[in-house]
């Protein structure tokens, strides 16, 4: 995915003496949002506050208290991404620094503040702060890309285990005759879980490659049709013969899916692995996509399984929430979904009712003239 671009950091400045906030606020409110505390103890409750989006710390080092190089020590093990800058009336920094004690300062400025010097330091610390914004966001990417592979990943790979020592039980004993058959069995599905889990890697590559312009430019495509997608999804999933029997398909208007459509299988199929979990052991289980056009294209997948807590559902494409950690989930799944169909102006919306059913409905923007 492409990098973000981030606007200028806020910064938060920190002084005991309420002029020289007013000051530095009055001096720079023009250019950046400015914060300012009035000690250590301020600056840290406005740090612990979510969202916050400051960048830049500029602080003054000897404040009644706590001095500054304790927030500068709190900074750095806490918001390692924000750029430090320390404000001193003393002129020996090579003492001032040694007292910081490993804390990072990109900057040592001495008072009374020069206003040329002061906003060249602002400006190099501000581009400082948004690279490590932007490389704070990359690591994040990637951790959550990972985290999706993983739950896509960790179900038909566990299968596959599975099956490979139930094949080891049988090789040990018993009628040569139905061995060959059972392992036979075990060997077919075993092949059509190894090849989702590679369906899913090349899909989800050339989905990155796609987004991050490195694949050449390909002629115009008209998409592929929703109904089409789920075709091709249920084809290649390892579906066991009872799973099979318990899914329907009802495309009351078929669709062309526009933006992205390998992403896009891939969000179905993490959603219909969702709806399989939750319906494992459930008496007359049944699973159901839907694809309308009612306003907006969509498609529905809609399970009779034991539904999601309210606490939980509220919470669902925001945080890191699942219901189905005792079998490996990790919360991450939705999250990516919901962020997949963001990208093109797509969305994602679940109901549920606990004890009775879970609908989940993937949101796509209209297209004029498109309905096949």
């Amino acid at each position: 995915m492409r990098p973000a671009t981030h606007p200028a950091a806020a910064i938060l400045y920190v002084d005991d003496e309420e002029l020289a906030c007013k000051y530095f606020e009055r001096a720079m409110a023009d250019d950046y949002e400015v914060v300012t505390a009035g000690g250590v103890d301020q600056a840290m409750a406005i740090l612990s506050t979510p969202g916050h989006g400051i960048g830049v710390l500029v602080t003054d080092y000897r404040m009644p208290g706590r001095v500054g190089s304790i927030l500068l020590r709190y900074v750095n093990q806490h918001f390692p991404h924000m750029v430090c800058l320390m404000v001193t009336a003393y002129a020996d920094k090579e003492v001032l620094l040694d007292s910081i004690n490993g804390a990072e300062v990109f900057r040592v400025l001495e008072k009374p503040l020069d206003l040329y010097q002061l906003r060249l330091a602002l400006r190099q610390a501000s581009e400082r702060a948004r690279e490590r914004q932007s490389r704070r966001d990359n690591l994040l990417a990637i951790e959550e890309t990972l985290a999706f592979l993983a739950h896509e990943l960790n179900t038909p790979l566990a299968t596959i285990g599975n099956f490979a020592r139930g094949i080891a039980r049988r090789a040990a004993g018993g009628d040569p005759a139905q061995q060959l058959e059972e392992i036979g069995q075990a060997a077919a599905l075993m092949q059509d879980n190894a090849r989702y889990c590679l369906s899913v890697l090349s899909s989800f590559v050339e989905s990155v490659k796609l987004a991050n312009g490195s694949l050449p430019e390909a002629a115009p495509r008209s998409g592929q049709s929703a109904a089409q997608l789920l075709s091709t999804l249920l084809d290649a999933y390892p579906l066991t013969t009872s799973q099979r029997q318990m899914i329907r398909t009802d495309v009351q208007q078929d669709f062309n899916v526009m933006a992205l459509p390998n992403c896009v299988a891939l969000v179905l199929s993490s959603i219909m692995s969702n709806a399989l979990r939750a319906l494992d052991r459930q008496p007359d289980a049944a699973l159901r996509f839907t694809v309308l056009v009612d306003g907006t294209p969509q498609i529905s997948i809609s399970d009779n399984g034991p539904g999601i807590p309210p606490d939980i559902l509220a919470r669902l494409l925001v945080d890191p929430v699942t219901t189905h950690a005792h079998n490996g989930g990790n919360g991450w799944g939705l999250i990516f979904c919901q962020r997949i169909m963001q990208s093109f102006g797509g969305n994602i919306m679940v109901q549920s009712k606990p004890g009775r059913y879970t609908t989940v409905t993937l949101n796509f923007p209209a297209i004029e003239k498109e309905l096949v």
